[in-house]
């Protein structure tokens, strides 16, 4: 009867939690996810001063002129021109955002609630097309309304998507027809 006793006060079931080991993984996993918040925002700020050499970018004119197409959708960056994953963080091109862009015989208003809104003028504006990419946004075929312009000694392209994606084929249209007309006309391309 004894030997019985003693097995089974021999056996005890296993401690269910170690607090502290728990405690300490979860402490660890979050110092590593904020050091790598911190690298990357180290990146941002490097490749931020590697592109200081950009101008400010223009503001709009007090009087554009009559808009002949209007859009909202969403800005989803700008990058090097024919360089989809060379991102511009540079003046706040690298924000994400909302967007109101507005086409006039001026130019391109881009107006992004909390960011810095710019202008793209009629002589700097290049092509638009229908892409598929940009720096961290994949869609399908035709998805982005990719605006190329100047600024400064660089060709920017810039990603745009409008809330009704039909609207894309118009835009490409418009800014290639003012650029065909800019061209003619003598003017810098």
């Amino acid at each position: 009867m004894t030997t019985h006793l003693h097995i089974a006060a021999a056996k005890q079931s296993a401690e269910v939690t170690d607090w502290a080991a728990r405690a300490g993984w979860v402490v660890g996993l979050l110092l590593f996810i904020a050091f790598v918040y911190w690298l990357m925002r180290q990146g941002w700020t490097w490749r931020g001063s590697l592109q200081s050499g950009l101008p400010e970018l223009p503001t709009a004119p007090d009087a554009p002129g009559e808009a002949k197409l209007t859009m909202t959708g969403r800005y989803h960056g700008s990058t090097t021109a024919g360089q989809w994953l060379d991102r511009i963080v540079a003046h706040g091109l690298g924000t994400r955002s909302r967007v109101e862009l507005t086409l006039t015989d001026a130019g391109l208003d881009v107006v992004r609630p909390g960011a810095a809104d710019f202008f793209v003028p009629a002589a700097q504006l290049r092509e638009a097309r229908l892409d598929k990419g940009i720096a961290g946004k994949v869609l399908a075929e035709g998805g982005l309304l990719i605006v190329t312009w100047q600024h400064g000694e660089t060709l920017i392209d810039s990603g745009f998507r409008s809330d009704h994606a039909a609207e894309h084929t118009a835009w490409v249209e418009a800014v290639n027809s003012m650029n065909t007309h800019i061209t003619t006309e003598g003017t810098a391309r």
